[in-house]
Formats: structure tokens, C-alpha cells, sequence
């Protein structure tokens, strides 16, 4: 087992409510379609429906149209995305009580803008970590990466009992939107996701021993990818940036698919879907939480905290998971030696789940 030592999540200081963001970004992402009085009601509709209540952006409102193109954008990725990607292993390292120089692995990932030398290996020498630091940055798993890392993590520490691994995860979804642009998903994607940072600090077995720690215990893994799904959700990448692909099957996947992939998961365990206590969902939109909710066949309840980081900050892409993780343990701890499942859904169609003792 490798155990979870801490979660520290950095949300930018610009917060907004839902209802100025779509007076105001609503008119950048129209353009020319902002004096069409359909387009304009179609945009309170989908922010509206979208259950978020407030947002926290890297820049203020009024920057947005002025940004320029992709280059503009990616510059801001990389100047904020390193302030935010250093405040939030700093945070999780002082929670855990271990210093930089303890990190052995450090992993880092977004899908909301790219840079080389990658993130990661520019925060090597702010936050002081070993020259021989392992680095691992990835690109393109979107918003099931936060689950994908814990699992990644989880595989190193297996096979490295005593080391220290870090997940940083960088999301700067506002930097995406599509200027002028009213396609049905670049109207829904400026009305769900905002921006933040992410980090979660593990340890393998001897080294929690070692600690002392009682964080969650990483169980096992499952990776599942979905055949023939690969229009669901992503992006087309060209001169403006990065332009949304989001189908309005992404329920419909889950809802085929999920239900199953879990209660196989957990039979190689022997538990079933009602022994899980605590789920800790990526809270992608009110439509795919409703859908995880129904394949599962969980309480109303079970993904109040997903709901509620909805509706507190947006969908957060990659990061999101990991502050539903940070809210769950930050909450109450559920009860410990129970069974819990922390899952995610993104590009691919993919899904990642993780198997937790807490």
C-alpha cells in the first residue's frame, strides 16, 4: 500500500460569481454573436444550468478580452500555473511534514496549456527539490488525471517502499476559451470551468510506517478506456488554441459503461458498491454527476461534496477530484479501515479508479 500524507489545493484570488461571469466573459466568447438576443439567452441558460455559483479565475474579468491570442494565453499559463503549481506543493509538503528534498518522484500534469521545460522542471529549483528529482510531466488525460496521478503515484511507490512522490496538478481552464466562438460546448465550457491548482503528497508503505501517518491508504487501481469514444471529450488544437470538444454523450458513456467497470473493480476485492462509504467523484457538470449517481445506484447524498465543489469553484479539470479529496478529509474523516473509491472521467473516453482504506 502506499498511503496519501496530504492534499493542498491554490485557487487564484479573482473570484467571481456566476452571474457576472456570464455578463461579462459571455460577451468575449460571443463576439460578433453578443448582439443576438437568442445567443445571449442561450448563454444564460447553459450558466444557469451548469451549478456553479461562483469561480475563481487567474485574471480579472475585464483582462479577458484584451488577452490577445494563444501565445498571450500560454505565457499566462506558464507565469501563473508556476506561482499557483509552487504555493500548492509547498502547502502539501508543510501539511505532510516533509521538506523538498524528500520528494524522490514528482509528477505533474494539465491539459490547459503547455510549456517546455514543463512545468515541473520549473519549480525545480524555486522549491528547492534534489538534482536528481525524478520528473514525469503529463499532458492531454484532462480531467481524469487528478485519479490517474494518485494511481501513477501509487505504481512507483509500490516498487519504492521508502520514497516520497508528489502529484501537481495546474489547471488554467479560463486561458481556453474560445474568443467569438458560440459552438454549444465553448458556451458551456465558459459557464463550468475555472481555474486552480492542486497538489497531493504520497508515501510508500515503510515510509508511512516511518511518519506514523494515518492518511488514506492507496488499495489498488483500475484504468478503463472506452472504445470508439474519442470525439466525446478533448480538444482541437490549432491557431486560436485550444478549442473544446465536448459531446452531449458524456452522461450517456458513464451511464453505459461505469456501473459495471466499478463492481468488477471491487469484486477483485470483495466488496460490493454498497460496502463503500466514502466516493469521492470528479464532479464533471450536474448531467455527469446525476449519471454517476444513477449506474452506481448510490444514495442522493453520497456525492454531496462533489456538488458542493461544483458549485463552490466549477469544475476545476484535473484538479478538481483532488479538491473533492481535500474537502473529504478536511470535513470529517470517514471512519477509519473503511473502504473508499475516488474516481475520475476524461479524454479517451477513459475512467480511473482508485481503491482507498481510510
Amino acid at each position: 500500500m502506499s498511503a496519501v500524507a496530504a492534499v493542498r489545493v491554490v485557487l487564484p484570488g479573482h473570484v467571481h460569481r456566476q452571474v457576472d461571469i456570464t455578463d461579462r466573459l459571455g460577451e468575449v466568447v460571443l463576439g460578433r454573436h453578443a448582439q443576438r438576443s437568442e445567443k445571449v439567452a442561450l448563454v444564460r441558460r447553459l450558466h444557469q444550468a451548469a451549478g456553479v455559483r461562483t469561480r475563481h479565475m487567474v485574471l480579472p474579468l475585464d483582462q479577458y478580452a484584451d488577452l490577445g491570442g494563444f501565445r498571450a494565453s500560454n505565457d499566462v499559463f506558464i507565469e501563473e500555473g508556476t506561482r499557483l503549481g509552487e504555493q500548492a506543493v509547498r502547502g502539501a509538503l508543510d501539511a505532510a511534514g516533509l521538506a523538498p528534498g524528500d520528494v524522490d518522484l514528482f509528477i505533474s500534469t494539465s491539459v490547459t496549456g503547455v510549456a517546455a521545460p514543463s512545468l515541473d522542471a520549473r519549480l525545480v529549483g524555486p522549491l528547492g527539490l534534489r538534482h536528481d528529482v525524478k520528473r514525469v510531466p503529463i499532458f492531454g488525460l484532462g480531467c481524469v488525471a487528478g485519479a490517474a496521478g494518485i494511481a501513477r503515484l501509487h505504481d512507483y511507490l509500490e516498487g519504492h517502499p521508502d520514497d516520497v512522490a508528489v502529484l501537481l496538478s495546474v489547471e488554467l481552464c479560463s486561458l481556453t476559451f474560445q474568443r467569438d466562438d458560440d459552438s454549444t460546448a465553448n458556451l458551456v465550457a465558459s459557464g463550468l470551468f475555472g481555474d486552480g491548482a492542486s497538489a497531493v503528497v504520497m508515501v510508500g508503505q515503510r515510509r508511512a510506517a516511518q511518519l506514523g501517518l494515518e492518511g488514506p491508504r492507496v488499495l489498488a487501481t483500475r484504468s478503463r478506456f472506452y472504445p470508439d469514444t474519442d470525439r466525446v471529450m478533448g480538444w482541437d488544437i490549432g491557431g486560436s488554441g485550444f478549442r473544446i470538444v465536448l459531446a452531449a454523450t458524456v452522461a450517456d458513456v458513464i451511464q453505459q459503461y461505469l456501473g459495471d467497470d466499478v463492481q468488477d473493480f471491487l469484486a477483485e476485492h470483495h466488496l460490493k458498491v454498497p460496502d463503500v462509504d466514502t466516493w469521492v467523484a470528479h464532479p464533471g457538470g450536474p448531467k455527469v454527476i446525476d449519471a454517476i449517481v444513477r449506474a452506481l445506484e448510490l444514495p442522493d447524498d453520497a456525492l454531496d461534496v462533489t456538488r458542493r465543489s461544483l458549485a463552490e469553484i466549477g469544475n476545476l479539470s484535473s484538479s478538481s477530484v483532488l479538491h473533492v479529496l481535500e474537502q473529504t478529509l478536511a470535513e470529517g474523516r470517514p471512519t477509519p479501515g473503511t473502504p473508499g473509491v475516488l474516481m475520475a472521467m476524461g479524454p479517451g473516453f477513459c475512467a480511473e479508479m482508485v481503491l482507498l482504506q481510510w
